[in-house]
């Protein structure tokens, strides 16, 4: 009896963790039935699409800040400290005008092509916070090639 309940278990924790393989891959592949409920519908799909076929001064703000914090712990100049925060503050400047108008072009971009219905709250937020993560780590994964024309 003992033994049943436990190859039962086994088994029962072998096929949910196939289960879980199964619906990481088709949530990585972009399959809309393992996507959660933030990233589904064709709103949210364009959104993705638009984001992930342009360049993102975003993707790469982390680099940057990375790169200055070293540098000012490796260099002790204050000039060299102080061109460093500006540059810092130039970044954080690059990357809100970036998210302003990737926010315009979503908002344009949806009305356009679903109608102003399809505007839902949180859309636009969606595609400005995957502009701010670094391509390789989106998931689901792009689906679209830089320059290419969203799906």
């Amino acid at each position: 009896m003992a033994s049943d309940r436990r190859a039962a278990g086994r088994g029962s924790r072998e096929s949910a963790r196939a289960e879980r393989v199964r619906a990481r891959e088709g949530m990585l592949a972009g399959d809309e039935r393992y996507l959660p409920s933030r990233d589904r519908g064709p709103v949210r799909r364009y959104v993705r699409d638009v984001v992930d076929a342009r360049r993102n001064a975003g993707e790469h703000f982390l680099l940057v800040v990375i790169a200055i914090l070293v540098t000012q712990l490796v260099v002790r100049s204050v000039t060299f400290q102080l061109v460093t925060t500006a540059v810092l503050w130039a970044a954080v400047l690059v990357v809100v005008v970036d998210g302003f108008l990737l926010a315009r072009a979503l908002r344009r971009g949806i009305t356009e092509r679903f109608g102003a219905a399809a505007l839902e709250r949180g859309v636009v937020r969606y595609g400005v916070f995957r502009a701010l993560q670094l391509r390789r780590s989106r998931i689901p994964r792009p689906a679209v090639q830089r320059g290419q024309r969203p799906r």
